[in-house]
């Protein structure tokens, strides 16, 4: 069935004061001539709102080998923020942006740690980012007012830790109202940048009103200028000159700042719900054993002869309600021992995210450790399954 979001009007809030006005409605305008401001250092914890959506396709790294091993839940450790931001880090963000937040470990996550991109991007953002995601991208939602597993202090340790690895000192970016061409800044964008960042480009897709209502014309002018070493981003200060970034600046400005939100879900876990499908079906053929993958086009002949299985959707919760296989049941990547029990160890089942394999990987790997035999990946992931027209489903029921 075909996915469908309400809209929201969120123009560049500040993050601690968006998570709050989702508890009071689904919308509020907000001005767009200033620049977002950090979140306070001290803030209850919020009610509810929401976004985004999964989704896109990218070479992802070998899934054999181990992922992190799971920490103990972060509100039980003792501690500064940054260090349960790094425990917090390590069990759920590893596996797209490396260890060190170097990135690009799966489906082009971005390196959080270059250092151009710490010394110009604001708390602020970072906590946004974290909240709410990137819609159309496989950035989920983790905030739990979005259905995501974490709670506001959780967020703000995670941007605590991942400022620890800032080298420079923060700029003094030029906030400038754009003063450019427009219509030159497009013509610039579609030669110089589509091809990494337009809507269906491989890296951070910055035509989105998402990643849009939260930056700030400093933050874009100085990535243009000093691009992002050592990673495929040029500086474009020789190339384009001044009055070149200007321009693109500019026709960024202008596009629209209006995010697509959810309404306010019930935060994880979900219940496992029925398994498995196909209770009195006979045995899928053609599946291959984790660390081997299954295609797609496997899994879907098999689930059309009815034949018996669990598929688990490995992504974070909000993922999972904004658009899952139909029948799938939701098994987080990053916490899923207490499903265990309730897995049946005699019936395959298929893990899949959309990355496309680093977070399945991830699960498939702690069901083996766990004793589960009949497990394998989706090879292609979710991208693929939609794609092809296979049956999905929106909400938190299988």
């Amino acid at each position: 069935m075909p996915l469908s979001m309400p809209r929201v009007f969120m123009l560049r809030v500040p993050f601690a004061l968006a998570i709050g006005l989702g508890a009071i409605a689904l919308g509020a305008a907000c001005s767009r001539s200033k620049p977002a401001q950090d979140p306070p250092s001290q803030a209850a914890e919020p009610r509810a709102n929401g976004t985004p959506r999964p989704s896109t396709e990218s070479p992802a790294p070998a899934i054999g080998a181990p992922p992190p091993k799971p920490q103990v839940p972060a509100v039980e450790i003792a501690g500064s923020p940054e260090q349960r931001g790094r425990d917090l880090y390590a069990r759920m963000c590893v596996v797209c942006h490396g260890e060190h937040g170097e990135g690009y470990k799966a489906d082009q996550a971005t390196a959080l740690a270059q250092p151009d991109f710490l010394a110009s991007v604001s708390d602020n953002f970072l906590g946004f980012s974290i909240a709410f995601g990137r819609p159309g991208t496989t950035m989920s939602a983790w905030y739990t007012g979005a259905g995501g597993p974490l709670s506001f202090p959780e967020i703000k340790a995670l941007t605590a830790f991942i400022r620890t690895w800032q080298t420079q000192p923060s700029k003094s970016l030029n906030e400038a109202e754009p003063h450019g061409d427009v219509a030159q800044g497009k013509v610039v964008f579609e030669r110089e940048c589509q091809r990494c960042h337009g809507d269906a480009a491989p890296n951070v897709r910055i035509l989105k009103q998402h990643f849009l209502a939260h930056t700030t014309p400093g933050f874009l002018r100085y990535a243009l200028q000093t691009g992002r070493p050592p990673t495929a981003m040029p500086s474009y200060r020789e190339t384009l000159g001044d009055q070149g970034i200007e321009d693109v600046v500019t026709y960024l400005w202008s596009l629209p700042r209006v995010i697509d939100a959810l309404a306010p879900s019930r935060p994880p876990p979900i219940p496992l719900g029925p398994v498995p499908l196909n209770a009195k079906g006979s045995e899928p053929r053609g599946f291959q054993a984790y660390p081997k993958m299954t295609s797609v086009a496997v899994v879907s002949e098999q689930l059309a002869r009815k034949a018996r299985m669990v598929v688990a959707d490995a992504r974070v919760p909000s993922d999972y309600e904004r658009g899952h296989i139909a029948g799938a049941v939701s098994v987080p990547f990053y916490e899923p021992e207490p499903y265990f029990a309730k897995l049946p160890k005699s019936t395959w089942i298929v893990c899949y995210c959309g990355c496309p394999h680093a977070e399945s990987g991830a699960l498939a790997h702690k069901l083996a450790l766990a004793g589960f035999t009949k497990v394998t990946v989706l090879d292609e992931g979710l991208g693929e399954w939609q794609s092809k027209g296979h049956p999905m489903r929106e909400g938190r029921a299988p």
